[in-house]
């Protein structure tokens, strides 16, 4: 069995968790999410309380196992906290511009690169150079800042690119000059 499968959640204040037809549903103050369980995997709310159990003992169910859980402990997290996602530019002329629901990105190509954010996200410029993404769902979030960093990924040897916040660029040294 899975350690982090048999882990029991507990549900916060104002949150709502309920199981109907293979579907996990998580309300709370910031939104809604919704989670279709696969075969053998049996989720339990009792007393302020989720549990997940395996119905079955194959390889696949004790893959989705702790998956589950995970993604029960991540929609929890989503609805009353919320996730959020940094991303700075760095190089000259390159920069970020939020308007309503499409982001513009000026990253050293010869025409600017548009992106519409996708429902349920936002995006908040703190300054021409960063930018928050945030929204309930973990895996939105994540997945449309990479969507947003592969427009110009940094490279190694100046650094220039779209990078998470916090991340170190592992460097490269540039030619040598001949003796």
């Amino acid at each position: 069995m899975s350690r982090i499968g048999k882990r029991i959640l507990t549900i916060p204040e104002g949150v709502n968790v309920n199981v109907e037809n293979n579907c996990v549903t998580v309300k709370g103050p910031k939104g809604e999410l919704n989670l279709d369980l696969v075969h053998n995997i049996e989720v339990k709310v009792e007393d302020g309380k989720v549990t997940v159990d395996a119905l079955k003992n194959d390889k696949f169910t004790h893959a989705m196992h702790g998956t589950t859980n995970s993604n029960i402990k991540n929609m929890i997290i989503g609805v009353s906290e919320g996730y959020t996602k940094g991303l700075e530019i760095v190089g000259v002329g390159y920069k970020f511009a939020p308007s309503g629901n499409k982001l513009t990105i000026s990253a050293g190509y010869s025409h600017p690169v548009v992106i519409e954010v996708p429902e349920g996200l936002s995006v908040k410029g703190i300054s021409n150079t960063e930018i928050e993404i945030s929204g309930v769902s973990k895996e939105k979030v994540g997945e449309f800042a990479a969507k947003i960093r592969n427009v110009r990924k940094p490279e190694p040897y100046k650094g220039k690119g779209i990078k998470y916040k916090g991340e170190q660029i592992r460097r490269k040294e540039g030619k040598k000059a001949s003796k």
